[in-house]
């Protein structure tokens, strides 16, 4: 059972300034801003929305299968996924063009500049869902515009059921668009702001939207997370998280943890647990894709706190 991760390949370049940003930008001088701030502490992490699902998946026992595309810089990523036993045949190079990569930039307080180069994600469309074989569930995540709209498409076309995934994407498409994508879609997931968002775009409710799937579901933090069917809303609690070290890629997390648990079969409840749990696991670790439990280990945390068994 492969699940296709339509989705980014990204550098995340994350940089410390040890002061505060405040401290060292004059409000009065805001229009003509020139600053350059020391950085001593910098680290690279290799994340993307499909990488770090496909990543957490495969932690789970998964068959994840990356469908991206990446710049002329892409040796490292692509030695990791070979090194992770991820299959990366549908990862294209594109010439002439970096891979994604964020510069981020964050100072004492938690605050933080960034930069983003799309670079080879904005070629996304070069791929196609029709080219992957064994097939049986989706996700489409965020990625170039053109490619997001293309892989939808071809997801249902070929008849595979699969979770549209807008997260920072979502204020590229309009209402007409997010609407289609939600007919074309069997599931979706959000969070609650960006679930605020597409309501306001399209002029439906949380209700209204998730009458068009077989499921909506939305996080919210640490207050864990609602699915939304047609019948019901089911609420799955948070998991109690000792120590809060990141949250970049927790969402991602979560997905892999929704795509095991439509791909095996379970029922809402289990699933969402089961993503809950893989968000909580992630925090409490830098970066998206440096989190390391097995299987006995997610087993054993599931029990621990849903007092059920996993497998």
């Amino acid at each position: 059972m492969k699940t296709l991760i339509c989705g980014s390949l990204a550098y995340d370049t994350i940089m410390v300034f040890p002061d505060r940003f405040k401290e060292h930008i004059l409000p009065e001088k805001i229009h003509m801003l020139n600053v350059a701030f020391l950085v001593p502490d910098m680290r690279r992490e290799y994340g993307g929305c499909a990488g770090n699902i496909a990543y957490t998946l495969n932690l789970l026992g998964g068959q994840p299968l990356i469908m991206a595309t990446v710049g002329e810089d892409s040796l490292p990523y692509r030695q990791r996924l070979q090194y992770l036993g991820l299959d990366a045949t549908h990862v294209c190079e594109v010439r002439d063009s970096f891979t994604a990569q964020a510069f981020i930039t964050t100072d004492l307080d938690d605050n933080q500049i960034t930069a983003f180069h799309p670079g080879a994600m904005n070629f996304s469309h070069q791929n196609h869902v029709a080219d992957a074989h064994d097939v049986t569930l989706g996700i489409v995540a965020p990625d170039g515009r053109d490619g997001m709209l293309q892989h939808a498409r071809e997801f249902h076309a070929a008849g595979i059921p699969f979770i549209f995934d807008p997260g920072q994407g979502l204020p590229m498409f309009n209402g007409e668009e997010l609407l289609d994508f939600l007919k074309l879609a069997t599931y979706c997931t959000v969070n609650d702001y960006e679930a605020e968002l597409m309501c306001q775009r399209t002029g439906k409710s949380v209700n209204e939207l998730a009458a068009l799937l077989h499921g909506l579901i939305i996080t919210r933090g640490g207050e864990g997370s609602d699915i939304y069917t047609a019948a019901s809303c089911i609420h799955i609690p948070g998991v109690k998280v000792e120590h809060l070290v990141d949250p970049t890629g927790c969402g991602d997390a979560y997905r892999a943890g929704l795509l095991y648990g439509i791909a095996h079969g379970w029922e809402w409840e289990k699933t969402g647990r089961l993503a809950s749990l893989m968000g909580a696991i992630k925090i409490a670790h830098r970066g998206g894709q440096n989190h390391k439990p097995t299987r006995q280990n997610i087993a054993a945390l599931y029990q621990q706190n849903f007092g059920a068994a996993l497998w």
